[in-house]
Order: C-alpha cells, then sequence, then structure tokens
C-alpha cells in the first residue's frame, strides 16, 4: 500500500511566475477571421476562470500569438486546449470559422533566460563561500549537471511542441540544515529518479544547506505543482516519510526568450 502523500495542492501555498506564449498557425495559409482580436479580449474573462490570464495577444496575417500568466496548478497541454478550443468556438459561435493546423507551440517564458538560470543554479555553491569548506566541497560533489538535457529543444506531440523550462526551488522545513553526505545526495538521487519516471529532464540541480534549485524540462501534460509535489512527496518518502519541505515551493518558467520577447519594456 503506498503512503498517503504529505504534500498536496490542499497544504502547500506556492510561489510562482509563470508564463507561455502561445502561437497558432491557420490551415492551408488562410488569415484569421477579422473578428479575431475582439473574440480574444472577450475570452480573457473565461480563460481567466481557468487558470489563463491573457497578457498579451496579437493576430498576424496566418498566425494568432497569445502570452498568458499562468496559476501553478494549469499545465502546458491544458493551455493549448483551451486556448485553441475557446477561440474557435467563439468565432464558429459569430459566425466566422476558423480551423487551426497542429504545428503550434507552447514557450516558457520568464524574466531570465534559460541560459542565465542554468548559470545561477550551476554557481550556487561556489558563490556561497560556506565557512566549512569540507561541508560546501560535498554539497558541490552532490550537485548535478547534465549538458544531455537541452532545455532549447521542444517536446513534440502529436498535436505541437512545447518549450517548459521550470526553476524550482524548494526549502527545508524550519530551514533546517541537511546533511551534505548522506541527505543531500539521497535527495538528488531520488529527484534523478522522480525526473525518469515522470519523464521530466533535470539539466541542472545544486543543493545548500537549507534548499534546493533546479532546472526542470517538465513533462507538458503535467502542471508546475505536480512536479513540484512528486519531487517533495517522494524525497520526504525516502527520508523516512517526514516534512522535510516546508508547505510552498517556488516555481517559475524560463526559456530561450524573456518577457521581453512580447513585452519589450519589461
Amino acid at each position: 500500500m503506498n503512503p498517503k502523500p504529505l504534500y498536496s495542492g490542499r497544504n502547500v501555498s506556492p510561489a510562482y511566475a509563470l508564463r507561455y506564449s502561445w502561437s497558432a498557425f491557420t490551415t492551408q495559409g488562410s488569415s484569421p477571421p477579422s473578428g479575431t482580436e475582439r473574440a480574444i479580449e472577450d475570452l480573457a474573462v473565461v480563460w481567466e476562470k481557468d487558470g489563463l490570464r491573457l497578457l498579451e495577444h496579437r493576430v498576424g496575417e496566418k498566425k494568432v500569438q497569445a502570452t498568458f500568466s499562468c496559476r501553478a496548478d494549469v499545465a502546458p497541454m491544458f493551455l493549448a486546449a483551451r486556448a485553441k478550443g475557446r477561440l474557435q468556438h467563439a468565432l464558429r459561435m459569430v459566425g466566422t470559422p476558423v480551423k487551426f493546423a497542429r504545428n503550434f507551440s507552447v514557450r516558457s517564458l520568464g524574466k531570465n533566460t534559460r541560459q542565465d538560470v542554468e548559470s545561477y543554479i550551476r554557481t550556487q555553491v561556489d558563490r556561497a563561500s560556506l565557512a566549512d569548506a569540507d561541508y560546501g566541497q560535498s554539497l558541490q560533489d552532490c550537485a548535478w549537471d547534465d549538458d544531455s538535457v537541452d532545455l532549447s529543444v521542444p517536446s513534440v506531440t502529436a498535436s505541437g511542441r512545447y518549450w517548459y523550462g521550470l526553476h524550482l526551488v524548494l526549502i527545508t522545513a524550519e530551514r533546517y540544515r541537511m546533511d551534505a553526505q548522506r541527505t543531500a545526495l539521497l535527495i538528488r538521487d531520488t529527484c534523478l529518479a522522480v525526473a525518469r519516471k515522470k519523464g521530466y529532464g533535470i539539466s541542472a540541480l545544486s543543493l545548500m544547506p537549507d534548499h534546493l534549485h533546479a532546472l526542470v524540462r517538465g513533462n507538458p501534460e503535467h502542471s508546475p505543482a505536480e512536479i513540484v509535489l512528486a519531487f517533495q512527496n517522494n524525497t520526504a518518502w525516502k527520508l523516512g516519510q517526514v516534512r522535510f519541505w516546508q508547505d510552498t515551493y517556488y516555481a517559475g518558467t524560463t526559456g530561450e526568450y524573456t518577457m521581453r520577447a512580447v513585452r519589450p519594456r519589461v
């Protein structure tokens, strides 16, 4: 019998900054109907109920683009389905149906690029200048750096392409100072095992005395909340089913482009 998860959407309060761009192309080179701009603006209230807040949008000659800020329980695949489905329904209701090709894309966006976040995580321990050099070296030995996990390459599904990069931060309960040789190593190896099982990729991971940073390529079927809870619950179980982490976390999207790509004045 599997143990009851210690962490869930009911008892964990996240901090997050999750933004995605959605791009859809019309079929056979046709142009979006003239009422597309108005339909998108009218849908903002409906999308908000789905956990998607419309930030910007643009209607081009052969494509539609929108940028959303999302709740932590929204997966990229859910975003794509609601963005496309609700827009098609709205246009069909006013007599101007539109068909989108399957080659849509969803890109995670952040304040910093994926390269900047990777560099930040990979140099965490070195920049910390810990007083105990041996302890710091043990933490450095537990760090994970995998160049084969290339977040610039999208996850391709039958319906589209997803660039889904997440910067995750977990903090130990009561700022507990973890053991660098046993606990930190167990946490790292458990996170890697979870990633393999769930279809995630960990590009970089660093462990500090009381927190963890990771850059993860998520499975687009899973929301940031699902991904973090998988790490929290599995590591807690490996450590003896104890509440090792605080009942919170940080999840932020990152990618090849920052928000300046869609909002130049950011």
